[in-house]
């Protein structure tokens, strides 16, 4: 199957080569900057927008009179800059028209986000990337890419350099051969509680980085504005962002890639995260857990490794609902960490209780031997659902197909 992905090193760029980048960034944002600027102003003049193909001619023809420093980079990073803006506007008003309250298109700051994309003559080698006027640059590791090259976009995180290479490949179809279904019940306490028992603590890196954050933080508002030692204390609470942000992204790689190589059905709830962080007292906690960045890997995950990723709706009540009997609590407080079922009286901890239903619901499967809860026979929580993974993942594949879930 034809897939797009992309490979992402690390540069190791000489003084020339950081100017360089730094001046492709500082261009992209101007473009973007100025583009957004001449749009508003041209909205309320005539109440009417442009776009892309027609802002680019108009900044052309100001480059020589008035913009002649942008010939020191490549024509790619404006152009690009400006096919971003127009995006920016079609998600905009995208959202509007369904109903949701999106942002409208920011200006850019210096040192947030810089970033550019490239196109045309691009080519990897060993350890070296050769990118349009900036030339060949060195990267921290070995550089496998394969497939066409449709795009690359370089940014800096601190006082790294980052290239990011999209490629259009031809991957072979995928063939899972576990039998292996799992639900998934995503949490605070511990990261994921499995319906095979098993939980995932969480590891809680802004957590454990808090306290040196809030004193870096401290440290970066006493400098004076403007000052060498402010931008020196900028750069150290940028890099400590960045190493939590690192650590995060490496955990959920790592476990999300394991899922998907090892399970054939993967179930879990399809939460509202941006609904979630609305609340006040867990924001903070729910943001550090990266629920949504999880979901979004294993997405394309489970389609480069054959495996099926069902989803639950976000209301099903799989807290409440005994995995054994089908029992259904009216109420039941955060702080009760087991189920206790007052039908058959299962006691079982209460996030895999969950991970169970989520399973349960998602495959379409009803309650048999040695299912979630159930020890007669000798079954334990170390085996749930060991006789039931054949017709789960026939199940499940059914449903797919189907197109029932995505």
């Amino acid at each position: 199957m034809l897939v797009q992905q992309a490979y992402r090193y690390e540069l190791k760029p000489n003084n020339k080569q950081r100017t360089l980048l730094a001046k492709h960034a500082g261009t992209a944002r101007f473009a973007y900057n100025w583009g957004l600027a001449r749009r508003i102003k041209e909205y309320q003049e005539t109440g009417k927008s442009s776009n892309a193909i027609k802002q680019h001619r108009q900044l052309n023809a100001l480059k020589k009179t008035e913009y002649p420093w942008m010939y020191e980079v490549s024509k790619c990073a404006p152009q690009e800059a400006l096919r971003n803006l127009h995006q920016a506007y079609q998600n905009f008003f995208r959202d509007i028209k369904k109903g949701k309250k999106n942002g409208f298109p920011k200006f850019k700051k210096k040192g947030v986000n810089d970033s550019f994309r490239l196109m045309g003559s691009i080519h990897v080698f060993d350890k070296t990337v050769q990118l349009p006027r900036i030339g060949v640059v060195r990267t921290k590791e070995s550089t496998d890419v394969r497939g066409r090259i449709l795009s690359v976009t370089v940014n800096r995180e601190a006082d790294r350099w980052y290239v990011s290479l999209a490629v259009e490949k031809e991957r072979d179809i995928p063939q899972n051969t576990s039998d292996v279904a799992v639900g998934i019940d995503l949490g605070l306490e511990s990261f994921a509680a499995l319906s095979s028992g098993q939980k995932l603590s969480n590891p809680r890196y802004l957590k454990h980085s808090l306290r040196l954050l809030q004193r870096r933080s401290k440290q970066h508002s006493r400098k004076q504005k403007g000052s060498k030692n402010r931008k020196k204390s900028a750069l150290k609470l940028a890099c400590l962002h960045r190493r939590v942000r690192n650590q995060r992204r490496d955990f959920l790689h790592k476990l999300s890639s394991e899922l998907a190589k090892t399970k054939s059905v993967i179930a879990m709830e399809d939460l509202n995260v941006k609904g979630l962080v609305r609340n006040k007292y867990l924001s903070r906690v729910i943001s550090d857990v990266g629920w949504a960045e999880f979901k979004a890997k294993l997405v394309y995950k489970t389609l480069w490794y054959g495996s099926k990723l069902l989803f639950v709706d976000a209301f099903f009540p799989s807290s409440k609902i005994c995995s054994r009997c089908g029992y259904l609590k009216a109420a039941l407080q955060l702080s009760e960490r087991v189920f206790k079922c007052d039908r058959c009286e299962l006691e079982i901890d209460r996030d895999v209780n969950a991970a169970c239903n989520i399973l349960k619901e998602a495959t379409g499967s009803s309650p048999g031997s040695y299912a979630c809860g159930d020890t007669s026979g000798g079954g334990t929580q170390s085996n749930l659902w060991s006789t039931s993974h054949v017709s789960l993942k026939q199940e499940a594949d059914t449903k797919f197909s189907s197109g029932i879930f995505g």
